[in-house]
């Protein structure tokens, strides 16, 4: 919320409750759930996908049994075993111990994608530019555009744009996150002129300001320009596909970047958008983006891995992923949340507009941090600054 904005009187929607409710369905239909660890997986030759999902985290503090997650202050002694094959897909819940003895007999093949698994789980992750990830940060969202669906013409202005920013930074953001096309639902794509014109004197404008500053963007062109600039960051929705000249820009520049999943185009991305199973989908895909990345030159310490809640998928695959954040860390890298004002919060609670979601902007925010995320990307800094702080009191002293 920019300095000087009025306060949101949540007390004021007076929209009906939605005929949507989400914890009506509590598991993903997808997954066959069973008893026990299932067995026999190399005997039928089909090709399959492994997955662990952290459960039950606690303080490395208070149970030194706990395995590390991504080398922070939580850990988990407990994990959900996800077995895809095609046209099927099933999982189990058991103790570390019991899932490395059931690999071993399973065999070395099963044996070691269970050991290296647990052990991009639990591998320290390194600073990314800059910040130390051993406690949460925040990026802060400057959009530079008219039509975002959160505060869209509001900063356009470059002057508004950078007090904006200055005003994040000040009230907690640990980096800032500048944009010039809006990729949201529905949003039309800039052309590249027009994009370069509204990031490139905000990011000068930034540089500045004590913190780290991302460009938000899918083109090549703007992304050099906004580096030439100032920032360090870049933040692609597409993951670097949109454009094939991003990749070996952010290669020769050794830029870190934010990888994210999104299907479809900002245009039409909500239109009925199917999975097979969203999380795993996701999951896939990213360890696909960062695999090609890698075989590119990107160093992989420069990588940070966004599911992109909100991106071509509806308010059940959203909360699907969200329940199974922890999985992610199987990638190997940090992560980063995105849900701030989004329009889940709205159809899972009373229609509100986007100004009027930071109460469910919070909640997800929590829940990101309660499954080991490292990057929050929000719009209310001072607020989730706020509520971070309790979070890791709270932590500390239970």
């Amino acid at each position: 919320m920019a300095a000087g904005a009025p306060a949101a009187d949540w007390s004021r929607s007076r929209s009906p409750a939605p005929r949507f409710r989400l914890y009506d369905r509590v598991e993903l239909t997808a997954i066959t759930h069973e008893a026990a660890l299932p067995r026999g997986l190399l005997a039928s030759g089909t090709a399959l996908n492994l997955y662990l999902r952290p459960l039950g985290l606690t303080r490395l503090a208070t149970d030194r049994a706990a395995i590390p997650l991504a080398g922070g202050p939580h850990g988990f002694a407990r994990a959900e075993v996800i077995v895809r094959r095609p046209g099927r897909i099933v999982a189990a819940i058991a103790a570390v111990g019991e899932i490395r003895t059931w690999a071993a007999a399973e065999g070395a093949a099963i044996a070691e994608r269970i050991e290296s698994a647990l052990a991009r789980l639990s591998r320290r992750r390194p600073a990314f530019a800059g910040l130390a990830l051993d406690r949460p940060h925040l990026m802060g969202i400057v959009n530079v555009t008219p039509d975002s669906f959160s505060d869209g013409g509001r900063f356009l202005d470059p002057a508004r744009a950078i007090e904006h920013g200055k005003a994040l930074a000040a009230a907690g953001a640990d980096m800032l996150d500048v944009g010039g096309e809006s990729t949201r639902p529905g949003g039309l794509p800039v052309t590249i002129e027009a994009e370069r014109e509204r990031v490139v004197p905000v990011i000068a404008g930034l540089k500045d300001c004590g913190v780290p500053l991302s460009i938000d963007t899918r083109n090549s062109a703007v992304m050099e320009a906004a580096l030439d600039a100032g920032a360090t960051i870049v933040n692609d929705v597409s993951a670097l596909t949109h454009d094939p000249a991003s990749v070996p820009l952010v290669v020769r520049r050794r830029a870190p970047v934010v990888l994210m999943h999104k299907r479809g185009e900002p245009a039409t991305m909500q239109q009925d958008p199917v999975y097979d199973c969203a999380p795993l989908d996701v999951y896939d895909y990213l360890e696909a983006r960062l695999s090609a990345v890698g075989a590119a030159g990107m160093a992989p310490d420069n990588v940070v891995l966004d599911p992109g809640f909100g991106f071509g998928k509806t308010v059940t695959h959203n909360m699907e992923i969200m329940a199974r954040l922890s999985m992610f860390h199987g990638l190997g890298a940090p992560l980063l949340l995105g849900a701030s004002r989004k329009s889940t919060i709205a159809k899972l609670s009373r229609g509100e507009s986007a100004d009027q979601r930071l109460p469910g902007s919070l909640a997800l925010g929590l829940v990101g941090l309660g499954q080991g995320v490292q990057l929050l990307r929000v719009h209310d800094v001072a607020e989730t600054a706020q509520a971070l702080a309790i979070w890791r009191a709270a932590e500390a002293w239970s």
